[in-house]
């Protein structure tokens, strides 16, 4: 079953690997196993990011709905607490769905990115564990990755770790420490993306609550989970995921920079940041303008006057 629904994704991951090694290729980058393949990876990575910021703009939409949502959905939590019989329920949960349709949102949309990520992730991992066999002909061959292909792939390698390598499986102390730094790496940044969305693009009303405890409890679960579970991911899924999360933390930088949440920290900054230019432009507009200078040339001979003729 799981290989039926992940084997088209797989035949997409392998074609785009394949296209842009060719394209590296033809601008002068070794064909064969090396930096290319590397490459191929990140190019895989960004594809897949561009291909999804119609959505991450879905999930800015939805993440604001929410933030908006909070004095009202704690309105209602208020109204009920302590009420456990079932119509008070019923009617808690029928008001908490009406204000997620007056704003336009629910929990599940802000999640969308990383939820359509999982089954290219699994595909990608999918695709790197099953170079070796592909390689040795015991397994098929993925769209153009033939026995051929998947020994270059699996051959290349990033600071002497290669692309299959596995911290659990490999007995490389120089891949193990590759492998290492690439989830002390992943780790770190989706830290830094989760907290950045947290703290500064979250108006206060948002950093209160049950919700807010949870999505502070996420800031750090997420990154121990991927922590302890990278020593089981190939060394071309750890690139992808840092490359994912760097695309990740530019994106949600630019958009919290230019379009930040009402009422969030970063809106006071990029208010402060206008009134300052306005208070600039409005200085220079108020400067007096400089006098016209005074043509320069000969001097002027004063004219004589006309005396009366004596009589």
């Amino acid at each position: 079953m799981l290989d039926t629904i992940l084997y088209p994704i797989e035949w997409v991951v392998a074609w785009i690997m394949y296209g842009s090694h060719a394209v590296l290729t033809t601008l002068g980058m070794q064909d064969g196993a090396g930096l290319a393949w590397v490459l191929s990876i990140v190019a895989l990575t960004v594809v897949i990011r561009i291909a999804l910021i119609p959505l991450f703009f879905k999930q800015i939409k939805a993440s604001r709905g929410m933030q908006m949502m909070q004095p009202e959905l704690q309105a209602v939590q208020k109204k009920y607490k302590g009420k456990t019989d079932p119509a008070s329920r019923e009617a808690m949960g029928r008001e908490t769905m009406e204000l997620y349709r007056k704003h336009g949102t629910n929990p599940m949309a802000s999640c969308l990115p990383i939820l359509l990520q999982s089954p290219i992730f699994f595909a990608l991992f999918r695709v790197l564990n099953n170079l070796q066999p592909i390689a040795e002909g015991s397994r098929d061959a993925i769209g153009p990755i033939d026995q051929r292909i998947a020994g270059d792939i699996e051959t290349s390698t990033l600071f002497g770790a290669q692309l299959s390598d596995v911290f659990r499986t490999t007995d490389d102390m120089t891949a193990r420490v590759v492998v290492i730094a690439l989830i002390i790496i992943m780790s770190a940044t989706m830290f830094f993306t989760q907290r950045q969305l947290t703290m500064k693009n979250m108006p206060k009303a948002a950093l209160e609550g049950p919700m807010a405890s949870t999505q502070k409890m996420m800031l750090y679960i997420l990154p121990v989970i991927f922590l302890i579970s990278g020593v089981n991911f190939p060394v071309g899924v750890l690139i992808y995921w840092v490359i994912s999360n760097l695309w990740s933390m530019g994106q949600q930088f630019y958009t919290i920079k230019k379009m930040p949440a009402p009422g969030s920290e970063a809106e006071r900054l990029l208010k402060e940041k206008q009134a300052r230019k306005a208070a600039a432009k409005g200085a220079i507009e108020a400067e007096p303008a400089p006098e016209p200078e005074k043509p320069q040339g000969q001097r002027q001979q004063p004219k004589r006057k006309n005396r009366q003729k004596r009589r």
